[in-house]
């Protein structure tokens, strides 16, 4: 899959290069190489040239980049700069955890409203935010012209959600539910799969620690 060209791979080691940058220290050279971007994070001096050339042609041999201004062509090209609305399904405690999380203001998200189908769950959040019924999504969703969907619901209502949100004009979802999706193609997903990540790092400990 890709973006604008652009593959997922190459999409998701850039927010990776622009937290690097980010997080240089004060005094730090006002320049810097993909070759120290590639050291400091531990991957290839080209895959790290050929990413970078893909969002910007500023690099300079012998020079490499304006820190400053790559930072600012990694936001720009990574939408951060821009803040998106986002709604979410699935008020359970993941749910309200995002719901609740002012940080990815920074990355250009805003949850503005949470969704859910027991009615218990309806209200305002400590943060201020609102859970609606689920009924009320299709109104809502229109009515703001909301484009991006977060589902944290259960596996087995997770398809009934995403087909919901697409009937309402969401066209890109950030998927927490442990299945895979069927959307059309025009519709983009990014899954979370936790059980995946956790099963991971469970065979990692377990292989270091049979080193041993």
């Amino acid at each position: 899959m890709s973006y604008n060209g652009i593959s997922t791979a190459i999409l998701q080691r850039l927010p990776i290069y622009l937290g690097y940058l980010k997080a240089l220290p004060d005094g730090a050279p006002d320049n810097i190489s993909a070759t120290a971007i590639a050291a400091a994070l531990g991957t290839g001096e080209v895959q790290v040239r050929k990413d970078l050339a893909s969002v910007s042609n500023a690099g300079k041999p012998k020079i490499g980049y304006i820190t400053a201004d790559l930072i600012d062509e990694l936001e720009e090209f990574l939408g951060y700069k821009d803040t998106n609305d986002a709604v979410l399904v699935g008020a359970g405690r993941l749910g309200r955890a995002l719901l609740e999380y002012e940080g990815f203001k920074a990355y250009g998200l805003n949850i503005v409203m949470a969704f859910d189908v027991d009615e218990r769950a309806t209200g305002k959040t400590s943060t201020g935010k609102s859970v609606f019924p689920l009924s009320k999504l299709e109104n809502l969703c229109k009515r703001m012209n909301v484009k991006i969907g977060i589902i944290t619901v259960p596996a087995s209502a997770a398809q009934g959600v995403c087909d919901l949100m697409i009937k309402n004009g969401i066209l890109a979802i950030w998927n927490f539910a442990p299945v895979h999706l069927d959307v059309p193609s025009n519709i983009l997903v990014r899954s979370e799969n936790m059980a995946a990540s956790l099963a991971m790092l469970s065979g990692h400990l377990a292989k270091k620690l049979f080193d041993k």
